[in-house]
């Protein structure tokens, strides 16, 4: 793992969460769209994080991407078990509050891009 700051990768960072941002928001009643191509993003978001500023060998990046998801799924499921409750909206609205299969599907999907991009060499280390 080599700490790097790549601008071109972290521009489209940016990008997605102004994204994000607008789904969880202006996007609020496009319902199963917006949830489910919020989640693919969302993966692909964190993959861009991670691009954008440290290089791992492959599928690292990715893989950690995913797991980020995977881990607010098994969040949301726990939560759902036990009762808890997020108590603040934004974070509702960021973390989500009910598990769904789907939502695995769509990480996965994004886990798929993400390796594409990878592939093409997105964040790759310099010199």
């Amino acid at each position: 793992m080599r700490w790097r700051f790549d601008p071109a990768v972290a521009g489209w960072a940016a990008g997605l969460f102004v994204l994000l941002v607008l789904l969880a928001t202006v996007g609020a009643g496009l319902g199963w769209l917006r949830s489910f191509a919020g989640d693919i993003i969302a993966v692909v978001w964190v993959y861009c994080l991670l691009a954008s500023v440290v290089w791992m060998r492959p599928p690292m990046r990715p893989l950690l991407a995913l797991v980020a998801g995977l881990a607010v799924e098994a969040m949301q499921y726990v939560c759902q078990q036990t009762g808890w409750q997020v108590a603040s909206p934004v974070l509702r609205i960021v973390l989500g509050s009910t598990p769904d299969l789907l939502d695995v599907v769509a990480y996965l999907i994004g886990f798929a891009l993400a390796c594409l991009l990878e592939r093409r060499g997105a964040g790759a280390p310099a010199g």
